[in-house]
């Protein structure tokens, strides 16, 4: 795996480069990362905390994470305790899917055990909605962790929008 740390109102130390291709290494033992893959790591400094943000793309979806803590070198242990755990997450819900395409990425090995809200626009983005299945979709959207997911259904071939509702189902809006 290639590394890409950026820091943002802080110059990234050998320390901090070391510690954080370290910890993000030791991923390759629970799914195959390919030595190209390229992970983003940002990390920037506020007055009192630190914040890091990690993007993986693998081959069974995209992991990322960010964690907000006093210490930067706290705050990449518990990021890769996260990443962890997505991929503990995933890997039990694509055994229990039978989803063979994405699983094949997996190794065999087991795993053991604040929002600023505004009303102005702040980013406008363009996707392209893959063609898939409801279950995948929502696998997707819970390895991005996001609240929804826009895809193009299989069956009915329209743009439909998965999202995660607050008592802890899933709701489905389909475009006519």
């Amino acid at each position: 795996m290639k590394f890409e740390i950026v820091g943002k109102n802080v110059s990234v130390t050998a320390a901090m480069r070391e510690k954080i291709e370290k910890k993000l290494n030791s991923l390759n033992k629970y799914i195959m990362i390919d030595e190209d893959t390229l992970a983003r790591v940002v990390v920037r400094v506020y007055p009192n905390v630190q914040k890091i943000e990690v993007t993986i793309p693998s081959k069974a979806g995209l992991l990322r994470t960010e964690v907000v803590h006093e210490d930067l070198y706290a705050a990449i242990d518990i990021a890769v305790d996260k990443l962890e755990d997505q991929i503990r997450k995933q890997k039990t819900r694509l055994s229990r899917k039978h989803k063979e395409k994405l699983a094949l990425s997996f190794l065999d090995e087991d795993i053991e055990q604040g929002n600023n809200e505004k009303d102005v626009l702040v980013r406008t983005k363009t996707i392209h909605a893959e063609k898939m299945d409801i279950e995948e979709a929502i696998l997707r959207m819970n390895m991005l962790n996001h609240s929804f997911f826009i895809y193009t259904d299989e069956e009915t071939e329209t743009v439909c929008v998965v999202y995660r509702r607050n008592d802890g189902g899933y709701g489905l809006i389909e475009t006519e």
